[in-house]
């Protein structure tokens, strides 16, 4: 009995050795993603102690897009190859994430999103602006406008975060693991292919537009040194919740949600529109959670069509 449990202790470990290996990805140097992710128009500024990854397209009033959690400004590709002829078109890599990578003190709140984006608006000299964001970057777009609301025009928020669901629902098993102890250990070094595929399929609803080239970009980016550490960081943030602050913002606000959103539901789509006093929503059927990605071409346009409506 002794031999048998000894041979089936034996055979797991090295069952999950296999799999380790298997999974097992290392870093990748800063150096060696910019050759790749960063020709013109990339640029790096310093801010908060970060070389900051941005592109700026454009001529017009300033217009900032924020990507949101394990994404990059090129989430964004879509819109400025639309909206760049109309505006001064802003993005950049989020702390944690991108070619950016961890904030120095490993500070992920939305409060101090909100105060980086600040820093970097002054770092480029820009006193108001459009600003729009999803997922995440909805969030931290929201906050900015509650912060800073002489700054903001107008706002689009595209599957926002920032309100708790009134009922439970099974968290997103991603964010599970970077939350579990040993697991997320685990976790900052075994991040193979598969599981950003598997993220993508859930954030898209149209499966085929999952592309190998796209799901080479998500995992090589997040593949950047610092940021799986930074992730399992971001997600052990507790949260801030101001969504009772959210009648204050009197910005006029456009929001854009896909129906099949499986990570953030539409009932927050209503959510947003019950909160803000000043506000219109589009919803697109069997489009997920990344509306810019998914059908950049229409929601470029409804957003162009949006913010040039007198208000």
């Amino acid at each position: 009995m002794l031999k048998i449990i000894r041979y089936t202790f034996f055979t797991l470990v090295i069952l999950l050795a296999g799999v380790f290996i298997w999974a097992y990805r290392s870093d990748i140097a800063v150096e060696q993603l910019k050759a790749r992710y960063a020709p013109p128009p990339s640029e790096f500024v310093s801010i908060q102690g970060m070389q900051v990854h941005y592109r700026e397209e454009g001529k017009g009033f300033p217009l900032v897009l924020i990507h949101g959690t394990g994404a990059s400004l090129h989430t964004w590709q879509g819109w400025v190859d639309q909206l760049k002829q109309h505006y001064r078109v802003i993005r950049f890599d989020l702390p944690a994430f991108g070619l950016t990578g961890p904030h120095p003190q490993h500070d992920y709140k939305i409060s101090t999103y909100v105060k980086f984006v600040q820093a970097l608006l002054q770092k480029k000299g820009i006193k108001k602006c459009h600003i729009a964001g999803n997922s995440l970057g909805g969030n931290i777009a929201w906050r900015f406008a509650l912060a800073y609301p002489n700054r903001v025009g107008k706002m689009i928020l595209l599957d926002a975060s920032g309100i708790p669901l009134k009922k439970k629902r099974k968290k997103l098993w991603i964010m599970q693991l970077a939350r579990t102890p040993i697991v997320n250990r685990v976790m900052r070094y075994a991040t193979p292919r598969a599981i950003f595929r598997k993220n993508l399929l859930e954030v898209y609803s149209d499966d085929a537009k999952v592309s190998p080239a796209l799901i080479t970009q998500y995992q090589q980016l997040t593949l950047r040194k610092g940021n799986r550490e930074a992730f399992i960081q971001r997600a052990k943030t507790p949260v801030e919740d101001r969504s009772e602050d959210i009648p204050q913002i009197n910005t006029h606000t456009l929001i854009m949600w896909g129906k099949d959103d499986a990570w953030i539901p539409l009932e927050l789509a209503y959510a947003f529109k019950e909160k803000l006093p000043n506000n219109q929503l589009i919803i697109y059927p069997n489009v997920g959670h990344v509306p810019m990605e998914e059908i950049p071409l229409k929601t470029a346009q409804d957003a162009l069509h949006f913010l040039e409506a007198k208000p």
